[in-house]
């Protein structure tokens, strides 16, 4: 059984930095993509930043700049580095995991969600 452990969030003024870490257990060969999430109060889940097994990166376009993601492989473990934080950027935080379960099928592994609140 594949489990997502997340850690690293917490209250931050406007302008401070915080590193959220995801990290997996269980029995893992590899893992695809690795993906963040957030999800503000009223709000629908959003896609914050995504890294590919090869490491390419993706950011949505409000943390571009300020967010960056990394990976792990030997630790099967992600990373979000997140500075110049604003109060927006206040949400739960979540991270997904792709890992294949069979040829040419993956399924999607979440942590419990971590907050991160920005606030003076």
């Amino acid at each position: 059984q594949v489990q997502l452990v997340e850690s690293g969030g917490g209250l931050v003024q406007p302008g401070g930095s915080l590193r959220l870490s995801c990290a997996a257990s269980g029995s893992i060969f590899s893992i695809n993509a690795m993906n963040w999430y957030r999800q503000a109060p009223g709000k629908e889940r959003e896609l914050v930043a995504r890294i590919t097994s090869g490491g390419s990166t993706n950011y949505a376009d409000s943390v571009k700049g300020r967010f960056t993601i990394s990976r792990d492989n030997a630790n099967n473990s992600m990373y979000l580095q997140m500075n110049s934080l604003k109060p927006e950027d206040t949400a739960v935080y979540y991270c997904n995991f792709q890992i294949p379960i069979r040829k040419y099928a993956t399924f999607d592994y979440w942590g419990q969600g971590t907050q991160v609140t920005v606030s003076s």
